[in-house]
């Protein structure tokens, strides 16, 4: 441990007389560790030192969103990860890569489990986020690690290629792995299709809104698969996929993103002894997002925002609650359906044209179809366009839910 210690010091000694030139081959990495100016929080050799730790404090006095401006100025940072698009806003923040608008679509429907979808400018990022971040090394070491195999033959997506290109290289990338370094096997070859471990699940006899029963079985099918796996479920019935669902699955163009911030829930439905520990799932298309769990509480506040890529041909937002439970399947607490065609729509509208100040741009009426509370008007603010929605909970015998709707445009 001495001598390794002893080792080190004198490897930084010799780096620092060369002025700093990087070495080549196998020892740059060492050479990365130590001088990066983004260093690592990880390393428990430097974790001894107090110049280590002043380095530290330094690198988090500049605050988590100017640490990342920091890191989007790293050159392998300055492109997309996976297509080369110039500035990047958006991370996967358990992959470590910075990515464009269009890949960060087809990340979100990889499911959260697999890549966790955050934006530069749009979310609030903590000191612990941006850390693991750094830890992970950016783009270069991420795809040095993910496309180490990369076949002479398969070419990277492109700023201007298809949905279809991005989604089938993004997904053998990082759900199939095919191209990961220690993994230079012939699988990796092999045409992409697209297992059921990044679904997740709805209990049977989960009740579909605004379908008829000849699709009704399909539908339940299709959707459980998706949900299932994230959270643990064990369903058995649920195993198999539709081939055309899975195919569609991330390809499709995004018009614009939807940012819903989850506020709170009131007098939900009892499904374990006198309370429930309820959650909140919420899914377009073939994405889904999940809330926290807030355990033994009927009128929760969440208060948590989550984001999704809005697809060309607007399906409505659904929306389901769930009571967690710890050795059985998550029981069914109501759902709904949001109709966003208005506020993407007033969204539209803004872009085009020159408003600046705040106003009212739209509203949908409260009525028994929609089952709102009260009108969910749409209103312009601070250059925001938002709508705020409150709204009973269906297939259940009681409960009401309380979410904000925000429509960003892909320029963002």
């Amino acid at each position: 441990m001495i001598r390794s210690s002893i080792w080190k010091l004198e490897m930084s000694t010799q780096y620092e007389k060369s002025d700093r030139t990087p070495p080549t081959g196998s020892r740059s990495c060492l050479y990365d560790l130590l001088c990066s100016d983004t260093p690592r929080w990880d390393r428990p050799s430097d974790a001894d030192t107090t110049s280590w730790l002043l380095r530290k404090e330094t690198w988090r006095s500049f605050g988590p969103q100017a640490r990342l401006e920091r890191m989007l100025e790293d050159t392998g940072n300055r492109v997309c990860a996976d297509c080369g698009s110039p500035d990047p806003k958006w991370v996967s923040l358990s992959i470590g890569v910075f990515i464009c608008i269009k890949c960060s679509g087809v990340h979100r429907s990889l499911g959260s489990h697999i890549s966790k979808v955050l934006s530069v400018k749009l979310d609030e990022w903590t000191e612990d986020q941006v850390d693991g971040l750094v830890n992970l090394g950016g783009n270069i070491v991420v795809n040095n690690k993910y496309e180490a195999f990369l076949p002479n033959n398969l070419k990277k997506p492109r700023p201007d290629s298809s949905i279809e290109e991005r989604s089938d290289f993004i997904k053998r990338k990082y759900e199939m792995q095919q191209f990961l370094e220690g993994e230079q096997t012939s699988c990796r070859l092999q045409p992409h299709h697209r297992t059921p471990s990044s679904t997740l699940p709805l209990p049977p006899g989960y009740p579909l809104l605004n379908e008829k029963k000849h699709s009704e079985k399909q539908s339940r099918h299709r959707i459980g698969n998706r949900f299932r796996n994230s959270w643990g479920r064990k369903d058995s019935d649920h195993l198999k996929i539709s081939k055309k669902s899975n195919s569609l699955a991330g390809m499709v163009e995004f018009v614009g993103l939807i940012k819903v911030n989850v506020v709170k829930g009131t007098n939900l439905a009892v499904r374990d002894m006198l309370s429930s520990d309820p959650y909140v799932i919420l899914a377009l298309g073939h994405q889904s997002v999940k809330t926290r769990v807030i355990k033994n509480n009927l009128n929760p506040v969440w208060n948590e925002s989550l984001m999704l890529s809005i697809p060309e041909n607007i399906p409505p937002l659904r929306v389901i609650v769930y009571d967690k439970d710890t050795f059985t399947t998550d029981d069914f607490m109501g759902d709904a359906e949001i109709d966003i065609q208005p506020l993407v729509a007033a969204a539209k509208a803004y872009e085009k044209s020159k408003i600046q100040e705040s106003m009212q741009l739209g509203k949908c009426v409260a009525n028994r179809d929609n089952n709102f509370l009260k009108d969910g008007i749409i209103n312009l603010a601070d250059g925001k366009v938002k709508q705020e929605i409150s709204f009973r909970l269906q297939n259940v015998e009681r409960g009401t839910l309380e979410i904000e709707l925000e429509c960003v445009p892909l320029t963002q």
